[in-house]
């Protein structure tokens, strides 16, 4: 068995903010004259960096901008100073007074509850109102909207929104009964509105109302199967062997080798949002040339087939031009939104474009 052991390193993670702009401003035009386009900057901006994320967004002309949590608004709030609107979409949970009131945040109040908690301890505050017309996640549901809607109106919310469902499922019935919910509750209300995530943006213009709110599609994942890759995710080779007939590869011994083989050990794992599901399934690339991973992924460690390359490569690429976060997840059994949300902080991270040194 002969062995080639480099030394260790870590993973490139490169993010290409003006990529990223060029989605949010597709996505803009999609939405149309009159409309809106707001950014989804929750979960440290997908996994990718939310200050670097924004700043190239608000740059490009973002003024709202979505968070779930009034602590991930607040990251934003540094980020852009004041000015840009900042919505939680958690709404106003207790203690968060101080946070929201100091920071300017526009808590999404979710309940009667979170509307008198913050009347009573932010009074004259500006809201936002977030409806369930059926996901049955989080809003206020529709009888309690009629119970307290006129008060709420006196108050002027800056924003009532709902969250759709199934937008990325064109076809399915329930994004038109939702939009139909929403229209009941919201017809006449004098407040802007929003419905539309990404999905919902390419559901067309009767989802858009006056303002959208695209996610994932910034970042390159689907239902926006125009976005350009925003990231790019380089390994190293640690390590080349050679193994033949009848050895196995990695934990469980789950790949059996028929032919004598070239097998890279690449640095990285599970921990570093590479999920264990992808073993034996999924890919990496050497100059456009897809090489299976073989055996299980580990926590720190992939080992992929190389035997059909000519070179024996530095690195070799999971994400970017040759492989999307969608494919990345169908390998692994779940969504692009997991495997973005999921890239660990062992990478070296590198920011191109977007006016961020």
């Amino acid at each position: 068995m002969a062995v080639e052991t480099r030394a260790m390193a870590t993973g490139s993670l490169t993010i290409d903010l003006d990529a990223l702009v060029r989605n949010w401003t597709a996505l803009d035009r999609v939405s149309g004259a009159g409309v809106e386009s707001g950014a989804v900057v929750k979960a440290d901006g997908y996994g990718l960096g939310a200050a670097q994320v924004a700043r190239a967004l608000a740059q490009a002309g973002a003024r709202r901008f979505f968070v779930a949590a009034a602590e991930e608004g607040a990251a934003i709030r540094q980020a852009l100073g004041r000015g840009p609107e900042i919505f939680v979409f958690s709404g106003h949970m207790a203690g968060d007074a101080d946070m929201i009131g100091d920071l300017e945040l526009i808590p999404m109040l979710n309940s009667v509850e979170q509307l008198t908690r913050h009347m009573e301890t932010l009074p004259g505050h500006r809201f936002g109102i977030q409806l369930d017309t059926g996901m049955n996640r989080l809003g206020m549901e529709p009888a309690e909207w009629v119970a307290v809607s006129d008060i709420a109106l006196q108050a002027s919310p800056a924003l009532i929104m709902s969250h759709l469902a199934c937008a990325d499922e064109p076809g399915s019935a329930m994004n038109a009964t939702q939009l139909k919910v929403f229209r009941e509750l919201t017809d006449g209300c004098g407040v802007p509105r929003s419905l539309a995530a990404t999905g919902g943006i390419l559901l067309g213009t009767e989802y858009h109302f006056d303002i959208t709110r695209p996610g994932v599609g910034l970042y390159g994942g689907q239902p926006f199967n125009r976005a350009q890759a925003v990231v790019h995710l380089s390994l190293p080779v640690i390590q080349i062997r050679e193994i033949e007939p009848g050895e196995s590869v990695g934990y469980g011994c789950t790949w059996t080798v028929d032919e004598t083989c070239t097998i890279a050990t690449v640095a990285a794992g599970y921990a570093d949002g590479l999920i264990r599901a992808m073993g034996n399934r999924g890919h990496m690339f050497h100059e456009g040339v897809p090489c299976p991973i073989v055996g299980r992924v580990s926590m720190d460690l992939i080992t992929v087939d190389i035997s059909h390359l000519s070179t024996r490569p530095l690195a070799l690429d999971i994400l970017g031009k040759d492989q999307s976060v969608d494919d990345v997840a169908a390998a692994a059994g779940t969504i692009g939104y997991e495997i973005l949300t999921s890239l660990g902080a062992r990478y070296k991270r590198r920011y191109t474009g977007g006016g961020v040194a």
